[in-house]
């Protein structure tokens, strides 16, 4: 744990140096620090290597670089970070007594920019305070033409984080991702390579899930498929079409009155894990809208987007989460 400290403050370091904002994390009243930062891509996108811990390839490289140019850009009001590229890192949070469990998160933000607070840091101190590890993405932007960068990156997530589970106590490592996030869930979900990059489980929140025309988010479709140049992209990209028997189990949640993501993007998941036998659980709240994330009260000093309905979203995900532990 002392080697990935120390690497933690470097890859820091190295931020700082080359953004014009501070790029880590947004600090907010109440919160647990994380325990470590992780980079990526410690030699930046045009190296073709990863992690290399002790002499051993943890994981991969970058494959094509997003051609991101400049620092990283934070918008101070809501947190969110934009422009990520050869900063793309992993946000480690490990509690003192792990329950065995582990989650990588995935903010969404129309795969233009990270909601990194409602979406990912609340979040990752949420599961913390119940014994679950976290690990809060901060992955590249597809700009367009460059589809595979999130999902190389949530690949290599599990990668690095599979190969230190046993040190962490963690036996079981899942997946949770909010609107674009919840499409990177999604692929990771559904377009893994092997076992150590396929989720144990997955939550997906107000999730894209679909790139039918009927049926699209307009901004999260253009990012990954060059503004709807590429049907063939919005094919694959149509979760719908990946899913098979080894998909893993998913928990959707989402609102009715969600006018950014429509009800059909999870409708048309659920149909099919439940044709493909895969277990899968569907929770509509009457109200609420998109992009609620953990914009609780205690966080945001305002009325809840959920209002009472957020006591049963809390339950669905600790009884989801509970039962996928008899997994383990």
């Amino acid at each position: 744990m002392k080697k990935m400290l120390y690497f933690s403050a470097f890859a820091l370091f190295c931020l700082a140096v080359s953004c014009q904002h501070e790029t880590a994390e947004p600090a907010a009243a109440g919160l647990t620090e994380p325990t470590a930062t992780v980079l990526l891509y410690p030699e930046g996108q045009d190296v073709d290597s990863g992690i290399v811990e002790d002499g051993v390839t943890v994981t991969l490289g970058p494959g094509e670089s997003n051609e991101a140019e400049g620092p990283e850009m934070l918008k101070e009001s809501s947190g969110n970070i934009a422009n990520v590229g050869d900063s793309a890192r992993m946000i480690l949070y490990l509690p003192e007594k792990a329950n065995g469990q582990m989650v990588i998160i995935c903010p969404g933000g129309g795969y233009s920019n990270l909601a990194m607070r409602h979406e990912g840091r609340w979040v990752a101190e949420w599961l913390t305070a119940r014994g679950i590890a976290a690990c809060v993405l901060v992955y590249r932007m597809p700009r367009g033409t460059h589809p595979q960068a999130p999902i190389t990156d949530v690949q290599n997530a599990f990668r690095y984080c599979r190969h230190h589970a046993a040190e962490w106590g963690v036996e079981q490592i899942g997946v949770m991702g909010f609107s674009a996030g919840g499409h990177l869930a999604g692929c990771a979900s559904t377009l893994f390579v092997d076992e150590i990059t396929r989720p144990d489980f997955s939550i997906l929140v107000y999730s894209v899930l679909t790139f039918d025309p009927a049926v699209k988010k307009k901004g999260t479709f253009e990012q990954m498929t060059d503004k709807g140049a590429r049907e063939d992209l919005r094919a694959y990209y149509s979760l719908e079409n990946r899913i098979t028997e080894q998909t893993p189990p998913a928990l959707l949640l989402l609102c009715e009155d969600d006018k950014g993501v429509v009800p059909e993007h999870s409708w048309r998941y659920f149909e099919q894990l439940r044709l493909h036998g895969v277990p899968a659980e569907l929770h509509i709240f009457p109200s609420g809208g998109h992009g609620w994330g953990w914009k609780t009260p205690d966080y945001t000093g305002k009325e809840d987007p959920l209002g009472a309905q957020r006591e049963v979203f809390f339950h669905c995900v600790e009884n989801y989460l509970e039962r996928m532990s008899l997994n383990r």
